[in-house]
């Protein structure tokens, strides 16, 4: 399983649609960026049925802290609109219905199939919970997602579910076990997404290299990358979300050295950076097998920049495993770095395992942000004099348009002396000029 703990921050937050009228539904989406793309389609299905006026909460169920931050802004909904009817929906909302139903300001529960149907949306439903037995669920969405609401950026599922099952992850008994999209379906979806106005795809689900086996040909996630490429030429920019190290195949690789619209950021599930606590974490990857998958994507393209999620102090981690972890930053040249204290997951096998201090967790989880800050600060320092491509995104509150780079990068564009400002949804090439509070500024080229 690769999104235990993948895409989330520690604290989970919220994005709720912008400006939604008070009598339409919002979505609040928390933790990762499938929960993001379903909440395109649940808030299209809520205005279809008519729901009017509600806020949906699209929950996560990865830490604790995710659920406790999902409940206050389930509280926080219901004070600000009184009269809007509360949906709690999502992952945690499928492993505890009940005590979301308990609440009295929630007026349904429903759970991860559930949520994104038609009919769980009527103004009228009976039924306080809806909730279905995840484990038998064998489809994944059949919904188009045919924009995103105010972004050059989009989100594509590709599969649902993970048939692994790491000692500290709850997400399967969340999700479901693995099943995959359809190549045939990604790409209608994303030729609508690109006529939208859409310019970069970002592929995601759950375990997104465990992608196609339950499909005919048994497809690869590189094969899908390639057909991807090939039968949406519009399509300028492909990005992947978290990945396996270990489970990554050929054409992933191939893609690196010879497309440039498969952009070069590549984001491991590592989990740790020690191979005991891998092998307790029931992980399929060592460590030598991240520094091989490094090694590897940076022979096929120079400039890919590596980014990680780290958990810090899994039960049994002592101060020497975790300098291993610590090391690990530095070894693989990591740049982004995703960093969550580990959280015990009841029902988990994790959670009889001898526990580290929260206090101890919390230091450790702050030593590895601060090395992961330092990593990311040099990376941008060395950028600074370099022309950059950029997709921009949306003007910042001083008028510069903001964006990232291929390598993710988050930048602040302003007209240079031989180029425009640009706007949203244009891809340009801006020369970097500076680093300001953890952002590259940089100036449009002609």
């Amino acid at each position: 399983m690769t999104t235990a703990t993948r895409h989330k921050p520690e604290t989970a937050t919220t994005d709720a649609t912008p400006e939604a009228p008070a009598a339409d539904p919002q979505v609040m989406t928390f933790g990762c960026r499938l929960n993001a793309y379903e909440s395109e389609v649940m808030l299209r299905q809520a205005r279809l049925a008519g729901l009017g006026e509600a806020v949906i909460v699209n929950t996560c169920a990865v830490t604790g802290e995710a659920e406790r931050q999902a409940r206050q802004a389930i509280r926080r909904a219901k004070r600000e609109r009184p009269d809007a009817k509360i949906v709690v929906a999502g992952c945690a909302a499928q492993l505890h219905p009940d005590s979301f139903a308990e609440m009295p300001e929630v007026d349904r529960v429903l759970g991860n199939e559930a949520k994104l149907r038609l009919d769980s949306y009527t103004p009228e439903r009976p039924a306080r919970i809806v909730v279905e037995d995840i484990m038998e669920a064998r489809e994944t969405a059949s919904h188009l997602v045919q924009s995103f609401e105010a972004r050059t950026r989009a989100f594509v599922q590709i599969q649902q579910g993970c048939d692994h099952r790491c000692t500290f992850c709850i997400i399967p008994f969340a999700r479901g076990n693995n099943r995959s999209v359809p190549i045939g379906q990604i790409v209608q979806e994303v030729r609508q997404l690109v006529a939208g106005g859409v310019r970069e795809v970002v592929l995601t689900g759950v375990d997104i290299t465990g992608y196609g086996p339950d499909l005919p040909g048994r497809p690869t996630l590189g094969q899908l990358c390639r057909r991807l490429l090939q039968l949406v030429p519009e399509l300028p920019r492909l990005r992947l979300t978290s990945v396996d190290p270990v489970e990554l195949d050929d054409d992933v690789f191939r893609l690196l050295e010879s497309e440039p619209r498969l952009m070069g950021h590549l984001h491991l599930s590592l989990q740790a950076g020690d191979d005991l606590i891998l092998k307790r974490m029931k992980r399929r990857h060592s460590l030598a097998d991240a520094l091989a998958c490094v090694e590897r994507a940076r022979a096929a393209r120079a400039d890919v920049v590596f980014g990680a999620d780290i958990i810090a102090g899994f039960p049994t981690e002592d101060a020497a495993r975790f300098q291993t972890t610590l090391d690990a930053v530095d070894t693989l040249d990591l740049t982004w770095l995703h960093v969550f204290p580990y959280s015990e997951r009841p029902g988990t096998p994790a959670a009889k395992m001898p526990a580290v201090s929260k206090a101890e967790r919390k230091d450790r989880a702050r030593r590895l942000r601060e090395a992961g800050e330092r990593r990311a600060q040099a990376f941008l320092e060395s950028r600074v004099g370099r022309v950059e491509t950029v997709l921009l995104e949306e003007a910042d509150e001083h008028g510069r348009m903001k964006g990232r780079s291929e390598q993710f990068a988050p930048m602040r564009v302003i007209a240079g002396p031989d180029g425009g400002e640009g706007q949203a949804g244009q891809i340009v090439q801006a020369r970097v000029t500076h680093l300001e509070g953890g952002c590259l500024v940089a100036e449009t080229q002609a």
